[in-house]
């Protein structure tokens, strides 16, 4: 059985739909990030960066008891290998779809986020106007580039669909909230608009909808408990005894 600890952010649905596309069995975990289950000390054991989501399969290949994967990119290649699904066997066609993951990983996921964020502040956080043009420009290139392989190929990768589209997709949902227009990239509106009508790319975007937080419940005291928690993060001292010393 996998164990995925999810929570509906375009990094956890990227694995959901691959999962989905899959047809293996999965349970999902709940990893409620607005509460800050991704600090719990049992959390920490499996990823040491402190990010959902997170997959422990309890039955992996060779044995040896379960074994734990953080990092979206890295569980979607895991599944890719477990199954032998969405993950062209020659080493040209490889290597395409990874260098895609990596792109993903690298640019479009952590830029997109930035001008997610940076569009959400408001007035009292200052003037953002250079961040958000920033991100906002950088995020428009990455349309861009997607528009620009879709330009000759149904998938990013070819023919084939793999999961170089399925990891790009979820964080071209909110195309709208990033500033973006896609009727500039009718090649990527093509793509988009296949994989939306995908039943298992429908199934995989819905888990989690029932996921939530009603801050309207919360004391001042207990939001701003949960944004000294969330929010600045430095770094966590490693514990003073019992480690390697140098």
């Amino acid at each position: 059985m996998l164990d995925l600890h999810y929570w509906p952010t375009p990094n956890g649905k990227k694995v959901t739909i691959q999962l989905e596309e899959c047809g293996i069995e999965y349970n999902v975990v709940e990893c409620n990030i607005g509460r800050g289950d991704q600090f719990t000390d049992y959390f920490l054991e499996i990823n040491p960066n402190n990010r959902m989501p997170v997959l422990v399969d309890h039955e992996p290949a060779g044995g040896g008891g379960p074994l734990s994967v953080f990092e979206s990119g890295a569980i979607m290649l895991y599944i890719a290998e477990k199954t032998g699904q969405f993950m062209p066997q020659d080493l040209r066609g490889r290597y395409d779809v990874m260098q895609w993951v990596m792109w993903q990983m690298a640019n479009q996921g952590p830029k997109t986020g930035e001008c997610g964020h940076f569009r959400r502040l408001d007035e009292n956080q200052g003037d953002q106007s250079y961040a958000v043009s920033r991100f906002t420009d950088e995020v428009n290139r990455f349309y861009g580039v997607l528009n620009n392989q879709l330009y000759n190929k149904r998938y990013l990768c070819g023919d084939e669909y793999t999961i170089a589209d399925m990891i790009c997709y979820p964080w071209t949902i909110n195309w709208k909230g990033q500033g973006q227009d896609i009727e500039e990239f009718k090649y990527f509106k093509r793509w988009f608009e296949e994989l939306g009508e995908r039943p298992a790319v429908q199934r995989g975007m819905a888990v989690g909808s029932d996921f939530g937080n009603d801050y309207s419940k919360f004391s001042k005291e207990q939001l701003a408990d949960l944004r000294k928690m969330l929010y600045n993060q430095r770094a966590r001292p490693a514990p003073a005894t019992g480690g390697l010393e140098s």
